[in-house]
């Protein structure tokens, strides 16, 4: 008897709050910039917009990565560096999903 069995990986959807680094920035411009630089192996799954203060709207980006890709979380946070219109990233949840 032979019994087959197929191991399937999990994702890791993070969450980051990202801060513009000015209130003039066009969020919907920088949405497609972070879909855009993001690693190949990462996918967005969905922006909410939040209020901060005096016109100031924080992204917050749910991006979700393989859980066995090495050295995931390092390589998409210095992508998002890397953004001139970002000037802070912080991350809020790391949950794992199937």
């Amino acid at each position: 008897m032979t019994i087959e069995s197929e191991i399937t990986m999990g994702k890791i959807l993070i969450s980051y709050r990202i801060l513009p680094t000015e209130v003039t920035i066009d969020l919907e411009e920088l949405k497609q910039k972070i879909g855009k630089k993001l690693p190949e192996y990462s996918t967005v799954h969905g922006f909410v917009e939040e209020p901060i203060a005096y016109g100031l709207t924080a992204l917050i980006a749910h991006i979700a990565i393989p859980e066995d890709e090495s050295g995931g979380l390092d390589a998409l946070e210095k992508a998002l560096q890397k953004i001139s219109e970002i000037s802070q990233i912080e991350t809020l949840t790391i949950h794992r999903f199937s």
